[in-house]
């Protein structure tokens, strides 16, 4: 059989199937068409030399801002994939039913990479978020109509994975408890899962966790104080416990102002690791401090969480929170999405969204991606032995921003 495609000689880790050994794959008419121990380079048209690297499924990134020149948040993400060995993004309700139809004409049926997206509870999806403007979508409840969201979801039911709020007082001013309700309702009738945003209260993470349900998203689930899932003493707050035994799915989403070391490294102590790795790459933070999921990842794993692990969480996981089974693995007739990535050694320093840094030997890097069978290489490869994630530029940027915007997304 002749193959369009060979990744020869990587490390093959898809922990979907629980394989985890070195294994060649060869991707036809856009599918997995073989896995072997050696499969001969004649037989393909392209081959790609994986030896020292990671193969894996296409990363899934299940919190992301992509309706680039649609919202004052939006990246290209087109530009972003290669570098970040991101496969699918999930918008996370850049639109709303007033404006989906836009996001869907000029970004995702435009794009290479695959978008995915939730629709916002909110109208007028998330419009005013700057460095100078910052107006919540959900301050004004007259926007946030349930009947027009379903009515979105259902003319979009293909690219739409489910409803998103971003609930707390600088999302939602004065708003309260009400638009996660609305949207509850949305997601409710539309048969669809929640992702739940929160901010600084109100309302209170106390409102909001017991109202998600199986299946529904918390994200910024590491986030910091106030809201932050910890007590003063690093103690696991009770409703946290309480919700992931109701199978609500934790998410990081870092964002700009989202993802606490000291929160996180209390939520690892007690086994309440994030089901899922996600950015929230947006334009206020894709130059620090989240940068994209594969620094999202690295950081997971300079807090101790294993690779497989990590890994897991940016494919099987986010494929199972959005119902797309077809996702996040490698199997022979399946999607034909890999990532090659590198685990580089080095000395690097991660901040986090209140400024803390940790210091790691090791970042996971990417060298390149397959979107159904074609290759698209990372351009500009950074394996730098030494780098630290935080750009003077950036860092004041993000601390600009944070006070700005009280550290929300």
């Amino acid at each position: 059989m002749q193959f369009d495609l060979l990744i020869k000689g990587g490390r093959l880790i898809d922990p979907a199937s629980g394989v985890d050994t070195v294994r060649d794959v060869a991707i036809a008419g856009g599918r997995v068409a073989a896995i072997e121990a050696a499969i001969d380079a004649e037989h393909a048209t392209q081959v790609v030399d994986a030896r020292d690297c990671i193969v894996t499924p296409g990363l899934i990134d299940l919190h992301s801002h992509v309706y680039w020149g649609g919202t004052s948040l939006g990246v290209d993400a087109d530009r972003l994939a290669a570098k970040s060995g991101t496969t699918t993004f999930i918008d996370a309700g850049s639109a709303g039913a007033g404006n989906f139809l836009g996001f869907r004409r000029h970004v995702i049926e435009r794009s290479k990479v695959r978008i995915l997206a939730y629709v916002n509870i909110s109208f007028a999806g998330i419009f005013g978020f700057s460095q100078t403007v910052s107006v919540g979508e959900c301050s004004d409840l007259r926007l946030c109509e349930p009947r027009e969201t379903v009515a979105a979801v259902r003319e979009h039911a293909d690219v739409v994975v489910g409803v998103k709020v971003r609930s707390g007082k600088h999302a939602g001013g004065t708003s309260g408890i009400a638009p996660v309700d609305l949207a509850l309702e949305a997601a409710d009738q539309a048969g669809l899962p929640l992702m739940a945003h929160i901010d600084e209260p109100p309302p209170g993470r106390s409102e909001v966790l017991p109202r998600l349900r199986r299946g529904d998203i918390l994200t910024h689930c590491f986030r910091p104080f106030p809201n932050a899932p910890v007590f003063a003493s690093g103690a696991v707050r009770p409703d946290m416990y309480l919700a992931r035994e109701r199978g609500v799915i934790f998410d990081i989403g870092h964002g700009m102002g989202s993802f606490d070391f000291a929160v996180a490294k209390a939520m690892l102590a007690e086994g309440l690791a994030p089901d899922v790795i996600s950015s929230d790459v947006h334009l206020y933070c894709v130059d620090g401090p989240a940068f994209d999921i594969l620094v999202c990842m690295s950081k997971l794993m300079a807090l101790g969480m294993p690779l497989v692990e990590v890994l897991r969480a940016a494919t099987q996981k986010p494929a199972e929170a959005i119902a797309r089974p077809e996702l996040g693995t490698l199997k022979v007739g399946g999607v034909g999405d890999v990532a090659v990535l590198r685990l580089t050694s080095g000395r690097f320093t991660f901040v986090d969204a209140v400024g803390a840094a940790l210091v790691a030997d090791q970042r996971l890097t990417s060298d390149g991606i397959v979107i159904g069978g074609i290759w698209y290489p990372n351009e500009a490869p950074d394996h730098n032995e030494t780098e630290r994630f935080e750009p003077h530029a950036a860092h004041t940027h993000v601390e600009v921003a944070a006070r700005h915007f009280g550290r929300g997304d």
